[in-house]
């Protein structure tokens, strides 16, 4: 038995027991699945996965969370084009339905929000509103008349959110379930009401889910792993719940449920290993937790501490992974970095659910990923193997193009492999060395350490990448130590010394340079124009988590300041608030600020029907996004 074997589920058989997890996407159109959610869910269906949980809905017009939430009285439609799309890749279709009560958005509704108890939401500082029992009748209701929409429209079942953030989970635990009547001496009331209700309205032949908050990582009064195993032991007795799938996190660990690439991979296997001891046997055990590779899990089942896996962000990564995985060939697993930067989408700009190392995830219908052949075989040089070059090579290879690679360094990667040597960013290598791989599967040439052209070649695909800015408060003789420059060169070399950093984008090299610093032994001072470091790593679910590493560490935060000169000798700083002037005396200064892309390539050849094709931070310097994107559009355009 295997992780690809099937498993049964109450009146249902998943092919494998590899579990594509529910999420925000904001594909919706007003509060409904949409066609781009068809496209989505049916592409990893298409490539093996055995169940997919569709974005969670809300069962009562109280909840809207954020602004395209489905709700679940508007979903009938798009239940059954996705369960359609789904069991013709013979994927089990699973209905998500939860309430996110305190935790919840009063922005798009207008209307207070719902919770068993006042206690204001951590990040909207919002009190909620104390929920009467009426209120209680009407969400236990929406949850049955949402589960009988799903049932009738052909889903195989439905999965109810008890995770974070969720109105169940708040009724569970004591940070915030402070009621004194019968849901408040008996915490578990409404989530077994719930349950009952759901089952019944599923019918013994459909399957139910629940997704369970298993460890609320604030003991003082949050639910523990131990009452957790009691607690799912008593739902899963008193109601059949088919599934469960295990999960961390409360209103004060938000980042902890899908945390980023700083925290390993599996962190959870050991809580499901506690629960699937303690719950019946009829119930299966999701494993969940950053589990993205074949390697954990493959260990995760194997060691018996659950009966299935779920490997969301690895099927946003790459749609055929399970597919990939059957034919055996892993190490074709377009690989996810667990970034966190465009595949969570909680954010004020409603951007598209995606992925930086594959840019048409979410974008089915507009970007689809359809590599065909070209009718004209063309040569084709690519100058630059970062990942802008490397997709473009690798694309243009699977059209059947003759392609060489051209790389001044000693090693294709580019800023990718560059940023990946910072403290907890190892894990953007795993996207070069992929794409390298794929190249030299495909054929692709690859000439090293050389500035050659080929100036035969039909098409040329400039992926020189960006240069450093020098920053304009510099003084002549002074100079800022560029970050690339600085992670290629050894760090151990400042143990001891006294070294400023400036971030002038809030993004997570600054942050990742100062922790490496403060771990060679270095006093290091951060400088940002920000109310906060790493601003930018709200996106991420890292920017409370890295303010922590940042002050364990003893890095040395000046906060809204703008920076006014850089000596010989150090940096003066002005509060951008106060006017205040600050001296800090540096060994060294590093500059994270905005970089610039290399000047435009010049063609030698005087052959007029040669074309050039710039990509990626030679076009302007963004993210490994972008980058990818452009390459694979460029090559895709021969």
């Amino acid at each position: 038995m295997s992780l690809l074997s099937p498993l049964s589920l109450g009146g249902r058989t998943a092919k494998n027991r590899i579990l594509f997890g529910p999420h925000e996407t904001n594909l919706g159109r007003d509060r409904l699945l949409s066609d781009r959610h068809v496209a989505y869910y049916g592409r990893r269906a298409a490539g093996g996965c055995g169940i997919v949980v569709t974005e969670e809905a809300s069962v009562h017009p109280s909840d809207w969370p954020y602004e395209r939430a489905p709700l679940a009285s508007d979903c009938a439609g798009g239940w059954r084009d996705v369960s359609a799309a789904l069991h013709s890749h013979g994927a089990l279709a699973i209905a998500a339905l939860g309430h996110a009560g305190g935790q919840g958005s009063s922005a798009y509704n207008q209307r207070e929000l719902w919770a068993p108890s006042r206690v204001p939401d951590v990040n909207s500082r919002e009190v909620p509103k104390w929920m009467e029992p009426s209120d209680i009748e009407a969400v236990v209701a929406g949850f049955a008349g949402a589960a009988g929409i799903a049932r009738a429209n052909g889903m195989d079942g439905v999965e109810i959110n008890a995770g974070q953030h969720s109105l169940i989970r708040q009724f569970l635990s004591g940070l915030t379930n402070h009621r004194t009547d019968e849901w408040g001496c008996d915490r578990l009331r409404f989530a077994l009401d719930i349950l009952g209700a759901v089952r019944s309205a599923l019918g013994d032949d459909l399957v139910l889910g629940l997704r369970l908050s298993c460890d609320e990582m604030a003991p003082w009064a949050g639910v523990v792993p131990d009452a957790a195993a009691q607690i799912a032991a008593t739902l899963c007795a008193a109601i059949r719940v088919d599934y469960l799938v295990v999960v961390r996190g409360s209103i004060y660990t938000a980042s902890a449920t899908r945390p980023d690439m700083h925290t390993e991979p599996g962190f959870n296997i050991e809580l499901a290993r506690l629960i699937k001891g303690t719950i019946p046997a009829h119930t299966a055990v999701f494993a969940q937790g950053s589990i993205v590779s074949v390697v954990d899990a493959t260990h995760a089942f194997d060691s018996g501490a659950c009966d299935g896996v779920e490997m969301t962000r690895a099927q946003i990564a790459d749609a055929d992974l399970v597919s990939k995985w059957a034919a055996g060939n892993p190490h074709r697993i377009r690989p996810c970095l667990l970034c966190n930067q465009t595949c969570q989408v909680r954010d004020p700009r409603n951007p598209l659910v995606t992925c930086v190392v594959d840019p048409s995830s979410g974008h089915e219908i507009d970007e689809p990923l359809v590599i065909k052949l070209s009718p004209v075989k063309r040569s084709v040089c690519v100058i630059g193997g970062g990942p802008a070059g490397l997709e473009a090579a690798r694309v243009a290879a699977l059209r059947g193009h003759a392609v060489t690679i051209v790389e001044q360094s000693e090693s294709v990667g580019g800023m990718a492999d560059v940023a990946s040597r910072g403290v907890g960013r190892h894990r953007l290598k795993l996207s070069t060395d992929w794409l390298a791989s794929e190249c030299d599967e495909l054929g692709v040439r690859v000439v090293l350490n050389n500035h050659e052209l080929s100036n035969n070649a039909d098409i040329v695909i400039d992926a020189t990448g960006s240069v450093a800015a020098r920053h304009e408060a510099t003084d002549p003789g002074a100079e800022a130590i560029d970050s690339v420059i600085f992670l290629r060169d050894s760090i151990d070399q400042y143990n001891g010394k006294t070294v400023v950093v400036l971030d002038g984008i809030g993004g997570p090299i600054a942050v990742s340079i100062a922790e490496s610093l403060a771990h060679a032994g270095a006093t290091v001072h951060f400088v940002t124009i920000d109310q906060v470091a790493g601003n930018e790593l709200a996106r991420t679910g890292d920017l409370a988590p890295a303010n922590v590493r940042l002050q364990q560490l003893g890095v040395i935060r000046h906060l809204r300041s703008i920076v006014r000169k850089i000596g010989t000798s150090g940096v003066e700083l002005e509060h951008r608030f106060s006017g205040a002037k600050t001296f800090i005396a540096a060994d060294a200064i590093v500059d994270a600020n905005h970089r610039l892309p290399t000047p435009p390539f010049i063609l030698e050849s005087s052959s007029h029907h040669q074309r050039v094709i710039r990509v990626g931070d030679a076009v302007a310097p963004r993210t490994i996004l972008e980058a990818i994107l452009e390459g694979r559009r460029a090559a895709l355009s021969i």
